[in-house]
């Protein structure tokens, strides 16, 4: 559970003697989000509308990021014939230079890029009178709306995090599930010959 090393010590400080931060709605329509790639891609939220979706943000050398992502690896190889998309942005300062050696080490199974810390924290409506505490994570079902969000000093977090993390993506999978499409069953009659002449 780190602070994000953008944030100025005096801000955290002044933040820290401010009243508690409101929660952010729950649940609300996200809005579209770009994640910038290595080699000069971007994708964007928008582009998974249809699945449901875990965005994670992260500092590449938190270690409780690290182990978040960890598990996400295991549920989107486990959950994406389901339909799951993980997605993790990095949103330290110098994210675009760590990112590749986090994609080396930990070759996830998902897009990491990385993005603005300020842009993350307006898309999870983080109260300027707290201080940010990673990982940041959002929970999106099929229609783009934000069922639940967490950031690192919930308990969420804890010794039970795998199991938080699968609890939520099978909420958000049972959620608004396409509908099974239903084939008419082929008869298995023999075809009738007409015996007019």
């Amino acid at each position: 559970m780190k602070t994000p090393r953008w944030i100025p010590a005096a801000a955290a400080l002044a933040c820290a003697l401010l009243p508690p931060a409101p929660a952010a709605d729950l649940p609300r329509k996200a809005p579209d989000y770009t994640i910038n790639l290595t080699g000069g891609k971007t994708l964007t939220l928008s582009q998974y509308k249809g699945h449901p979706v875990v965005l994670a943000f992260i500092l590449t050398g938190c270690s409780h990021c690290q182990r978040a992502i960890g598990f996400l690896i295991k549920d989107q190889n486990e959950y994406a014939p389901r339909g799951l998309q993980v997605l993790a942005s990095a949103i330290e300062g110098n994210a675009a230079a760590a990112v590749p050696l986090f994609l080396k080490n930990f070759q996830p199974t998902f897009p990491v890029g990385y993005s603005e810390g300020q842009s993350a924290l307006d898309f999870m409506q983080h109260s300027v009178a707290k201080i940010p505490m990673m990982p940041l994570m959002a929970f999106l079902d099929r229609q783009g709306d934000i069922r639940a969000q967490y950031e690192g000093d919930d308990p969420f977090f804890g010794d039970q995090l795998e199991e938080n993390l699968r609890r939520q993506i099978e909420a958000l999978l049972a959620m608004g599930a396409p509908a099974r499409k239903s084939v008419p069953a082929k008869s298995t009659a023999a075809p009738r010959r007409s015996t007019a002449q």
